[in-house]
Order: structure tokens, then C-alpha cells, then sequence
């Protein structure tokens, strides 16, 4: 937001610099961001003088050019060539001399040089008032007043303002410095803290007055609850016309481009105030009447761009008899706006609601001044007085009469809203006591009213402009900004305790796992919780109605919050391997969210998704791709790192996978994970094949042992090592044949593990070949060849019987 220094001084008599102001609005809370310089005058005339045409001739080689000779008050008169048809010797004119440079109609410099016109020479140029930027005339050149002294500086005849701009950095909550006047209000509050003592200076309405009651405009306000406070003026015998240049000049310093008088004055007053205002063409409005209302969804609409918009049911309107004319609070139509032909107004000052407007603004993908300030919420007390504020300025500027009563519907008085501080609780809050006549002055100050007194607090009343100040701790976070930060001492000693935490805290299992898997390649990522509605299309797992769906979405990709945390990682898998990096190993810490019959809820989750290539490519080996295997393996790391073993694997139906797996403890799935499915990757246009983890956090936190680990030592003893190679049913998996190995020898059977599986040429059809080895260690003696041959024996057996296995 743009902040005029000079304009800042129309309120408070200040004479700071405006560097020195900017470092107090900072500590105030209003960041600067940025000041610049600006100049009504591209350039500030610097190197245009005043000179004295003492002889005007015909140019001997052009019908259309004259040659002169001008006294710019210093040495030898200049020689300049002269194309105006206006120029003649005695004249007083404005020389842009050798080196000067001006700007032409789109601020693009240009410098003057000596040089030659048709054979003669030209020292410089007398100026036109568009050459100068003082005007738009070109008909020829400026003559000036016959008293002014040759060699006089043309900045020193034309009035031209210099400036300095502060770009701030609002924070959303500071409705209340959307203008001028909240600005100029934050800064006496802190120049009292410096010991300068200003009167806060408004803008005057004393001369308001109703000339006659010729135009009269029924306003009709048909939705109060989004139209709290409507009100309006008519004036008639005006004249639209281009801004004198003051009012262009502030306008333009803050990075608006005039438009006309009419709209100017609007403009002025919303930067001016906060309150933004609009001003109708009275007579395009049908019926003398103006309606505040909603339309049918579907209504066609076209605004001040041209755009043609469909309205929803909930865009708050302003209508007249037969039609709408404006999207209330956010942009105006085609048709009802001021034009040149205007010669009477129908002016609107109002209070809108900050929802309606924010999401009427956000359907259409609007953001103008007004809806901006609207929809943060302006001053509902200012409405009448920003309207006669405004009108004051018209009937000044563009002539006219005020021809009707102020028309001001106000149902609902929006009161402002009591707050009680407590000393004790201010001091424990800031650190330090701020003495009490200190306070009660920064809040008198920031125009907050103080009703009672007491030993132990005070009781203010909170004006309506200071939406975001509610609580007692906001009225402290007011004392605090003005009184300063930087003046709250600190001391040399700081006091910590040591917190005694749990291994089983949820940060601190987080911690843990966060460090494996970045240890194995991951990294972490985070993704927007809010979601696109479609994603819980895509699988039946999903119902459309447990979705928690935003009240006032940013877009329609950020309307509910998610359900699952696959569809962000597909996103992120397909943003990476987009941009040329194909090989993925990322995690997320994060929540789901359902709106269940019984209730909404939330649920933890640790997910895991890996696509490309195990490693890059190295000179060390070649690649290997990642696969379900491999996800399955870091699946258990993690939980054997959080000592969680004894669970179960279930195969896992699901259309989100093409394969899963889901491992559960006791009735609780802990894990599901598997390859996703290829025409889920699709729609998320992923053709590498996808592994996906789901870790149920919430589970995994209630299984985390909490007893202390029993450390033993490492067994002095060898472990013996032996293989089997089986011809099996394509039906047995491994982890059966695992669980009976185990069930068979429980003492010295250390590990079984399956290092080759083949399915194919010289195998009767339905089997397949399993390679699995087996350790066996005793850890109080050395195991002889005829125990494990013992052991080995009874497991061939097992394998057998109970699953009709073969020894290849």
C-alpha cells in the first residue's frame, strides 16, 4: 500500500524527515517496505530556464520553422531553431537547454544536443507545456509572464511538488490503516511516545449543505445482513472534466492514473479515509430508485472491463428499477459509471459485509481498491462522513448542487465493543510495567475510549474501525507496538528448565523416523492440506460425503480438505519428474480430514512414496529401480526402528493399488501400502511405476513398546548357515513357510531368509522354486554338524506335510 508523505502532513503537522518517519511506522507495526521520491514533473524542470526571444526570423531553408535568438541570462544569447507558430520576439518562454532532459507522453527520457535543423544551428528547444510535462496542450509553445527575469529556473515559476512515497506492507488484520487517516493515526500515537505532541487534523464538512430537493433516489435495501449500513446523495449541475492538478498530483504520487474529476474525488477520498465510494450517472438509473439485492444465479452481468460475468445467487447487488448497475463493494458496470456527458450523480457510501464481499470478489477473480478494503472491513461510522466529505469536494471542484437529503439506512447500529485491561496482566505479558499514565495516553491516542479507572485496570470502549482488537491481549499487543519494542529491556541471564519428555512423544517419534528416512535417501515434504473435490472421485474408498468442504475456497483446486495424503505425493511425483527429476523417495508427515454422520474427524499419518531408480546413476554400478520390495523394506526399517515386530501382513484389496500389502496388529491396520494403480498415476499424468506407503500414525503411536529395552550381549559363539531349495505350490508365499519354520525350531532358529524364487521352463505347471536360507546359532555352545542336520531335518519334514513341499 502506497502512503504519500505530503498528503500524511494534511493530517499532522510533522516535520520529521522521511526516513526518520518510516523507521517509527515500522516499530509501530506498518513495515516500510520502500520509500521513493516522486516528482509532479518528470524530471523537476531541472535545466529549464526562463529565457527571452530578442529576435524571431524566417529559417532560410524551411517555410515552417523559425530562427531565434533567446537571452537565458547568462553569456552569449542561444541560437535555437523554433518550429511553433506562436513564437515572436519579446516573448518570455521556458528553454530546455543543452543537456536537459525531459520525457515525452510515456515518461520515456529523451536529452537535448546541440545539433543542426536545415542547415543551422539549434542550442536548445523552447518548450510546449506537454514537452514540460505541465500539461497535455501542444499548439505551441508556453509564453510566459513578460515580469519574469531571464535565467530564472522554471521549478522555481511552475508549481512542482516533490514527494516521498512509503510502500507498507499491511498485514491483513490492520483494516484500520487502509487509508491516510488510519496511517496519520498510528503515527501521533507513536510521535507522543517521541514527546511530540500533534492534533490529529480532519478533513472539514462544515459547508455541507442541501441546496434542494430537485432529485430525489429511493434506496431500497433489501438484504440487510450483507448491506448493514447503505447511504447515498444526489448532485446534479456538475461538470465532469479533467482533475485540477493537486488532486491529479495525489493521485498520481500513490500510483493512480486520473481518470475525471468525478472518479478522481471518489478515488481521493478512499485513500483519504478508507472509505471506498462510487458515483452513479443518476440519470441511467430507471426509475429513480437504487435496490440492494441479490439475483438469480446465472444473471448475466458486464463490468467497467467489458467482461461479461454470470452473478451467483449470493452476489450482493446494486440495482435500480429494471436492472443491475453495480457488483456491490467490488466493481462497477458498463453502463451506470460516470461518462463525460454526466451532469448529475447519484453517490453511494457504504457498509458491506467483509464475507460476502471477500467471496463475491473471489468467485469473479476481482481485486480492486474497494473490495480490498471492504473486504477486511472499513469504518461503519465513516459512511456519512466520507459521502459529505466527498460531496463537499464535487460541488468545489465540478460545480453543481447537492438536490437531495442524505439518505442513510442503518437497521443495526454496529456498537463498539467493551474491553477490560488488567494492569498485572499487561506487566506479565510485556515483560516489564509500563508506567499506567503511559498507557492510559497510547490509548487515548489510538482513539480508544477509556470509561472507568480503577486500581487494577481500566475499562475502554474499542471503536468499530478496530475490528482485529478484541481481547485484552490485543489491547496489550496495541500498548506494546506504540510504547516500542525496542524500549523493553532484557536481561543478560536466561532461565530454561529441561523438559522431561517421553520417547513415545509424537515430535519426538517423528523426530526419529524423520531422521532414518533421510538417512535412506528421503526427504521430507509437505503438501497443501487443502485439496481439489475431484481427487475423491477417484477411488471408491472415498465418499464425496464424508468431505469437509471449505466455506470460502481460494479456487476450485483448494476446495475441501484432504481425505488422503496419496493424491498430494502423486502431485509431487508429477511436479518432480516433470522437471527432469524421475527418481523420488519422499515422505510427509500430515493429517486426513472426514466428515463422518457421527462427527468430523482428524487422523495422523506418516506416508512414504518412491518412483524411479533405488540411487542415481553413479560410476560405481549401475542403477536398480525401485520396486514393491523395496518400499516393503523401508516400510519395516520403520517399524523395527520404533520396535514394533510382531504384526501381520494381509493381502490388500483396494483400487487405489495394483498390488498391496497391509500389515495389522491385532484388529488395527497399522500400514497399507502397494503399488499404485497405473490409471490412478494417470490422472495425475505419472507413467514411472508408483510405490505408496500409509502409515496410520495414531496406530503406530499406542504400539510403540514404553517399556525399557533389555540389552544383551553379542553371542561368542557361530552361526551356522543352510539352504533349502523348494519346489512349492504357487499358492504358498513365504511369510507361511517363514511362520512354520519358526513355529518348528523356537530356540535356535535365528533367520530365515528368501534369496531366490523362480517360476518358469522345467517346473510342472502351478509350482515355483523358493531358495531360503536359514541361520541356527546356539548362544552357550558351539553347534555340532548332527544337531543342525537335526534341525534341518525337522523343518524338510514341516515343509512337506504341510505344504507339500519338494527338495529340488
Amino acid at each position: 500500500m502506497k502512503i504519500s508523505y505530503n498528503w500524511l502532513k494534511q493530517f499532522l503537522n510533522v516535520d520529521w524527515e522521511a526516513n526518520r518517519t518510516g523507521e517509527l511506522l515500522t516499530d509501530l507495526g506498518l513495515e516500510i517496505e520502500g520509500i521513493e521520491s516522486f516528482c509532479s514533473v518528470p524530471g523537476g524542470l531541472e535545466g529549464v530556464v526562463i529565457g527571452e526571444v530578442i529576435a524571431c526570423e524566417q529559417h532560410p531553408n524551411a517555410d515552417r520553422l523559425k530562427l531565434t535568438r533567446v537571452n537565458t541570462g547568462s553569456g552569449e544569447p542561444l541560437q535555437i531553431v523554433c518550429g511553433a507558430p506562436n513564437v515572436a520576439k519579446g516573448q518570455k518562454v521556458p528553454v530546455a537547454t543543452v543537456g536537459t532532459v525531459l520525457h515525452d507522453a510515456e515518461g520515456n527520457p529523451f536529452t537535448i544536443k546541440k545539433g543542426k535543423i536545415r542547415g543551422e544551428v539549434s542550442m536548445g528547444m523552447i518548450c510546449a507545456e506537454d514537452e514540460l510535462g505541465l500539461g497535455s496542450s501542444h499548439d505551441g509553445i508556453m509564453v510566459l509572464d513578460n515580469s519574469l527575469k531571464p535565467g530564472t529556473p522554471a521549478s522555481e515559476v511552475f508549481e512542482i511538488e516533490n514527494d516521498h512515497i512509503f510502500e507498507i506492507g499491511l498485514t491483513p488484520n490492520r483494516a484500520d490503516a487502509m487509508s491516510h487517516l488510519g496511517v496519520a493515526r498510528d503515527l501521533r500515537a507513536g510521535l507522543i511516545q517521541q514527546e511530540q505532541l500533534l492534533e490529529l487534523i480532519t478533513p472539514s464538512t462544515s459547508s455541507f449543505h442541501v441546496d434542494n430537493r430537485a432529485l430525489k433516489i429511493d434506496v431500497n435495501v433489501k438484504e440487510n445482513d450483507l448491506a448493514p449500513r447503505y447511504a447515498g446523495v444526489t448532485i446534479s449541475g456538475l461538470k465532469v472534466k479533467d482533475s485540477p492538478a493537486w488532486l491529479s498530483n495525489r493521485l498520481r504520487s500513490i500510483g493512480l492514473t486520473p481518470i475525471n474529476n468525478i472518479v478522481d474525488i471518489t478515488n481521493y477520498v478512499l485513500h483519504e479515509l478508507g472509505q471506498p465510494l462510487h458515483a452513479f450517472d443518476a440519470v441511467k438509473i430507471a426509475g429513480n430508485e437504487v435496490n440492494v439485492k441479490t439475483l438469480k444465479s446465472g444473471t448475466k452481468f458486464v463490468t467497467l472491463d467489458g467482461v461479461e460475468r454470470e452473478l451467483h445467487e449470493e452476489d450482493l447487488m446494486i440495482c435500480d428499477a429494471e436492472k443491475p448497475m453495480c457488483i456491490a463493494g467490488v466493481f462497477g458496470g458498463e453502463h451506470s459509471g460516470v461518462t463525460e456527458a454526466t451532469t448529475s450523480i447519484f453517490l453511494e457510501s457504504a457498509y458491506f459485509n467483509p464475507i460476502s464481499i471477500r467471496k463475491t470478489a473471489k468467485r469473479h477473480g476481482l481485486n480492486t481498491d474497494a473490495s480490498f478494503r471492504f473486504e477486511r472491513g472499513v469504518d461503519p461510522n465513516i459512511t456519512e462522513y466520507a459521502l459529505m466529505r466527498a460531496a463537499v469536494m464535487i460541488v468545489e471542484i465540478a460545480g453543481g448542487e447537492i438536490t437531495s437529503d442524505i439518505v442513510d439506512i442503518y437497521p443495526k447500529k454496529i456498537e463498539d465493543h467493551q474491553v477490560v485491561l488488567n494492569y498485572e496482566n499487561a506487566t506479565k505479558l510485556i515483560g516489564q510495567e509500563i508506567p499506567r499514565e503511559t498507557i492510559k495516553q497510547i490509548l487515548t491516542a489510538l482513539d480508544i475510549k477509556i470509561e472507568n479507572v480503577t486500581e487494577t485496570g481500566i475499562g475502554m470502549t474499542i471503536p468499530a474501525f478496530r475490528n482485529d482488537v478484541t481481547r485484552e491481549a490485543d489491547v496489550i499487543e496495541e500498548i506494546l507496538r506504540v510504547y516500542g519494542y525496542n524500549n523493553i529491556d532484557f536481561t543478560t541471564k536466561l532461565n530454561a528448565s529441561i523438559a522431561s519428555t517421553s520417547h513415545t512423544e509424537d515430535h519426538v517419534v517423528q523426530n526419529k523416523v524423520a531422521n532414518q528416512l533421510t538417512a535412506l535417501g528421503f526427504h521430507e515434504m509437505l503438501a497443501n492440506s487443502l485439496t481439489n473435490a475431484e481427487y475423491s472421485k477417484l477411488s471408491e474408498k472415498l465418499k464425496e460425503e464424508h468431505n469437509v468442504v471449505m466455506l470460502n475456497p481460494l479456487s476450485m483446486d483448494l476446495e475441501i480438505l484432504r481425505q488422503s495424503m496419496l493424491f498430494g505425493a502423486l502431485e509431487a511425483v508429477s511436479y518432480n519428474s516433470n522437471r527432469k527429476m524421475p527418481n523420488i523417495k519422499l515422505f510427509e508427515f500430515g493429517k486426513t480430514y472426514h466428515n463422518y454422520p457421527s462427527g468430523r474427524e482428524e487422523k495422523k499419518h506418516l506416508s512414504l512414496i518412491i518412483s524411479g531408480n533405488r540411487t542415481e546413476n553413479s560410476w560405481t554400478g549401475t542403477h536398480k529401480p525401485s520396486d514393491f520390495f523395496y518400499g516393503k523394506g523401508v516400510v519395516t526399517a520403520v517399524l523395527d526402528r520404533l520396535g514394533i515386530n510382531d504384526y501381520k501382513d494381509e493381502g490388500l484389496q483396494s483400487d487405489l493399488y495394483r498390488e498391496g500389502l497391509a500389515l495389522k496388529k491385532g484388529k488395527a491396520t497399522i500400514v497399507e501400502m502397494g503399488i499404485v494403480h497405473k490409471k490412478l498415476c494417470k490422472n495425475f499424468d505419472v507413467s514411472a511405476e508408483v510405490f505408496f506407503a500409509d502409515f496410520n500414525w495414531d496406530e503406530i503411536l499406542k504400539e510403540i513398546p514404553t517399556e525399557n529395552f533389555i540389552m544383551e550381549p553379542i553371542p561368542k559363539f557361530p552361526k551356522a548357515k543352510r539352504d533349502f531349495a523348494l519346489l512349492l505350490d504357487e499358492s504358498v508365499s513365504f511369510d507361511k513357510l517363514k511362520i512354520a519354520a519358526f513355529s518348528t525350531e523356537k530356540n535356535l532358529l535365528k533367520e530365515v531368509s528368501l534369496f531366490d524364487v523362480y517360476t518358469g521352463k522345467n517346473l510342472p505347471k502351478g509350482k515355483k522354486s523358493y531358495a531360503l536360507s536359514f541361520t541356527i546359532q546356539d548362544d552357550r555352545k558351539t553347534l555340532t554338524d548332527k544337531q543342525i542336520d537335526k534341525i534341518m531335518n525337522k523343518l524338510q519334514a514341516r515343509f512337506e506335510k504341510d505344504f507339500g513341499a519338494e527338495l529340488r
